[in-house]
């Protein structure tokens, strides 16, 4: 199950890896939460369903370890230096962190690519009260950030 999903919690760990935590430290973390589920999990069929189970408790698992880690003050040498597409691809990704959780969790799935039936069966919701949630999410970031 873990092969499976591996790309699913990788990509999960570099939109958590802010706050002093690295990649390894959250793939672990997450890991051992899907097999504490591990029962649960393989009761499910494979799916949407099963895979918006496993983004739920890895993300969950990656939220309680930045909790649990203290927050890193410097910034890291030679960002100054990345191209111009990476700088703004994590601003945007700092502008969502600042988010309440039921937004930022809605936009991270949406930028993954998840459909809007898997976003609103991970958090949910209806697929419509996610496609408004969206777009009152872009007016939010266009109107404070830009």
């Amino acid at each position: 199950m873990l092969r499976r999903y591996r790309g699913l919690l990788f990509s999960l760990c570099r939109r958590y890896t802010r706050r002093g935590t690295t990649v390894e430290d959250l793939m672990q973390d997450a890991s051992v939460a899907l097999f504490r589920s591990s029962e649960r999990l393989l009761a499910m069929a494979t799916g949407v369903q099963q895979a918006a189970l496993v983004w739920k408790i890895a993300r969950n698992a990656m939220v309680d370890t930045i909790r649990r880690t203290p927050e890193m003050d410097a910034i890291a040498e030679g960002w100054e230096a990345e191209a111009e597409e990476r700088r703004e691809h994590d601003e945007l990704y700092e502008r969502i962190a600042l988010l309440p959780e039921p937004d930022r969790t809605v936009v991270t799935m949406h930028l993954e690519g998840y459909s809007y039936e898997e976003i609103g069966q991970a958090t949910q919701m209806s697929e419509k009260n996610v496609s408004v949630r969206l777009v009152r999410i872009r007016e939010k970031l266009r109107k404070n950030y830009i």
